[in-house]
Parts: structure tokens; sequence; C-alpha cells
């Protein structure tokens, strides 16, 4: 397994922007798929954003489209989550998930981070 740490997260006012980063371990980044994720207090867990691990396609909850861009850089072992126009319902913990290449949109995540909090204040 592949392991995360997400960074970037903060209190940011309406409107403002953000951008958390994953960082991974292991050799084996380029073969996977990422994903970001987000849970609010007193509801469940979220998807928000997946990229392949080329990079070539990527995915987005309806909530998040056209704000929020998911990115990654293999080289570095690094994936993104830019987040402009950010709302209240925005709040919440992001964390940053991994799976293999055979990964397809609306399967499972099998490697997550411990979370970075987001807090988008009115």
């Amino acid at each position: 397994q592949v392991q995360l740490v997400e960074s970037g997260g903060g209190l940011v006012q309406a409107g403002g922007s953000l951008r958390l980063s994953c960082a991974a371990s292991g050799r084996t980044f380029s073969s996977y798929a990422m994903g970001w994720f987000r849970q609010a207090p007193g509801k469940e867990r979220e998807f928000v954003a997946a990229i392949s691990w080329s990079g070539g396609s990527t995915y987005y909850a309806d909530s998040v489209k056209g704000r929020f861009t998911i990115s990654r850089d293999n080289a570095k072992n690094m994936v993104y989550l830019q987040m402009n126009s950010l709302k209240p319902e925005d709040t919440a913990v992001y964390y940053c998930a991994a799976e293999g290449s055979s990964w397809y949109p609306g399967a499972d995540f099998g490697s997550w981070g411990q979370g970075t909090q987001v807090t988008v204040s009115s």
C-alpha cells in the first residue's frame, strides 16, 4: 500500500482559495489512481474528485465542478486539489486516497491519508 499525507488545509473566507497537497510514498505512485474525499461534521464521507494514474482523466462531484481542480505530479509523488470560489458548505476534513491503476469511477479506494481540515467562513 501507499502511504499518504495531506497538507494545505486551513481557514479561509467564502470566495477564497486553497490548494491541498497529498504526498505519497512508494516508487509505484505513478500506477495509482488518486482521489480526494471530504467529510463534514455529522455527515458521511463524500467523493470530491479523482484523477487517473496518468492524469489523463479527471472526475468531479457536481458540487465542486468548475471550482475545484485535481492534478498530479508523478515525478514528485504528489497530488493536488486546487479549490477556488470556496463556500461555507465546503467546510470539511479532506482526505486523499489511492487505488491501483484498475480503479474506475465509483470503485473504492484502498489507501487513505489522515485528512486535513478546511474551514470556510461566511
